[in-house]
């Protein structure tokens, strides 16, 4: 029998930590009140920190919280209080990558210590260094190639969690200081200001303008490696990593699906395993950037970034949300996140049900008045289905559909 690897999401709040969760993580990871590196993020209060943890542990499942800023003196000196609190909430373990924070909880908590991919750690003679500081796991930079995790599975006991899907940076794992030169956010301090995602003339040696389809950008497509899954199963690795705690709960849920069955398809049968096209297809209609295995077999070449002629198209395929279901009716009640209209073809996915596709036949207001169209921000409507759905499953444009 195979080793299950953990199949690690990210939770931007409250609500994408339960639907991650119901969808198949078996652990999350977000940032608390404070020392974390997405100042953007709405992030967790304690009380919500211990809601978190009371709502994974009662799933059996786990979470982690990100203290993973580059600190300053002026911070240090908060930094074993807050660790401190973070132990009374009941997490599992802290994200960290300053060498200070790992001291500070081994002397002053009992915390389980990750060490963050912010330290770039691509090789088994640092692993194994970190190690040593007291350090339980290890979350490699996604900068490292599948030979390189090999050697360091082969080298030193320990856990070892690796990105496998979301977004890349330009820097190696966030070592980056172009959103610092030119906006004055420090990007190793949670204010990152994508830099390169923008567009920027390209000039020659003599300050002339290179021409292109469009101007240069240093961007770089998302990681993706769902195709390789198997094989990294079998080399042992501890933790699957999902990178986005910026993303919508229609991502979350989408990507969080998809490698949950890909991961119980091939653990339930490793012999007669076939890879899923289908799925590789749901995971690009989810994103607006296309996906490729970046670094992991060491061929990183041109096809792994923009240059020029990059299109980001805002993705619609998101309709709604099931808040509730109405068994006796027959009746679903839906919170609108798009556009859709009745006779449009929909397909229904959830943590605990097939994909359902389904005709929209009826649509009713709170009212209980009959529309044909749903338009409004956040709209609640009523759908006739009989189908049993659950709280959080979720509507999305029917791609292909044979529905009668």
């Amino acid at each position: 029998m195979k080793n299950k690897p953990e199949l690690l999401a990210p939770a931007g709040d409250l609500e994408r930590l339960k639907v991650a969760l119901l969808y198949g993580a078996d652990a999350v990871y977000f940032g608390g009140p404070s020392f974390g590196l997405r100042a953007n993020a709405i992030n967790f209060t304690m009380e919500e920190i211990k809601e978190a943890a009371s709502f994974a542990h009662s799933l059996g499942k786990k979470v982690y919280v990100t203290v993973n800023i580059v600190l300053h003196d002026k911070e240090a000196k908060k930094l074993i209080s807050y660790l401190k609190q973070l132990e009374d909430t009941g997490i599992d373990a802290i994200i960290v990558s300053d060498p200070y924070v790992i001291e500070m909880a081994k002397k002053h908590t009992h915390l389980a210590i990750h060490l963050s991919t912010q330290q770039s750690t691509l090789n088994y003679e640092a692993v194994s260094f970190f190690k040593e500081q007291g350090v339980s796991r290890i979350v490699l930079g996604r900068e490292c190639m599948k030979e390189e995790i090999q050697k360091i599975l082969d080298t030193v006991p320990i856990e070892i969690e690796v990105f496998i899907h979301g977004a890349m940076c330009a820097g190696y794992s966030g070592r980056c200081v172009l959103s610092n030169f030119l906006t004055d956010r420090d990007a190793n301090r949670g204010g990152c200001s994508q830099i390169c995602r923008w567009d920027f003339k390209l000039l020659d040696e003599f300050d002339k303008t290179i021409e292109g389809e469009r101007d240069f950008t240093l961007c770089s497509k998302d990681l993706s490696l769902l195709r390789y899954l198997p094989e990294m199963i079998d080399m042992g690795i501890t933790s699957f990593k999902i990178e986005g705690r910026m993303r919508s709960i229609y991502y979350i849920a989408t990507v969080v699906s998809v490698y949950r069955k890909v991961i119980d398809s091939y653990l339930a049968d490793p012999n007669n395993y076939h890879y899923d096209e289908k799925l590789e297809k749901v995971l690009r209609n989810c994103a607006n950037r296309d996906s490729v295995p970046q670094f992991f077999h060491g061929s990183y070449g041109e096809e792994c970034s923009y240059y020029n002629g990059r299109e980001e198209v805002s993705n619609q395929d998101f309709l709604g949300i099931v808040k509730s279901y109405d068994e006796k009716k027959k009746e679903a009640i839906i919170e609108q996140r798009n556009y859709f209209k009745e006779g449009d073809f929909i397909e229904i996915f959830g943590p605990h049900h097939p994909d359902i596709l389904y005709q929209v036949s009826e649509i009713y207001d709170e009212e209980g008045k009959r529309i044909s169209i749903v338009r409004h921000p956040r709209q609640i409507v009523r759908i006739p289905i009989d189908a049993n759905l659950e709280e959080y499953d979720m509507i999305r444009i029917a791609k292909v559909c044979s529905c009668k």
